[in-house]
């Protein structure tokens, strides 16, 4: 039997994972500062209507701290993530979403050990292929399975 609060939460998180992404990509664009950002993104994309598509409504705290927790901590995860690239891959030849994505989730699985490791890689393969096609959303899943590994056990 579901459970329709524990469905709704999943729902509000999943949201509030692809908000996460969209931030820190118009964050990485635009160099906007964070509290800025963060106040944007309350007021004017988390479950709001802009220009007729509706934002599904986003655990608020949860994008906060998935935001504000990847750039505190993005030179430790681009470390993290730069060693699980291809030899001859840097950051820099990633699509930047795709750059987003991983920031995102290789975040979740070092800071939030709430979140089952499974349920972090799943969700961030979910928002890959929002973007990307399934090669993309492989991708994903090997290298966010490659970090859980390693912090993790």
């Amino acid at each position: 039997m579901s459970n329709p609060a524990a469905n709704h939460r999943s729902q509000a998180r999943s949201a509030a994972r692809l908000a996460a992404v969209q931030a820190l990509y118009q964050q990485q664009m635009e160099g906007t500062a964070l509290a800025r950002l963060l106040n944007e993104f309350h007021q004017h994309r988390l479950g709001m209507e802009v220009d007729e598509e509706q934002y599904a409504e986003a655990e608020v705290d949860f994008f906060d701290d998935v935001v504000s927790g990847v750039d505190a901590r993005r030179e430790e995860i681009d470390e993290r993530l730069i060693g699980k690239l291809a030899q001859g891959w840097t950051l820099a030849r990633l699509d930047k979403t795709m750059l987003q994505i991983l920031r995102c989730g290789a975040y979740e699985l070092l800071a939030r050990a709430d979140v089952p490791a499974a349920a972090a890689i799943n969700e961030y393969v979910d928002v890959a292929k929002a973007f990307f096609d399934d090669r993309e959303a492989k991708f994903v899943n090997g290298i966010l399975d490659a970090i859980a590994k390693d912090v993790r056990s």
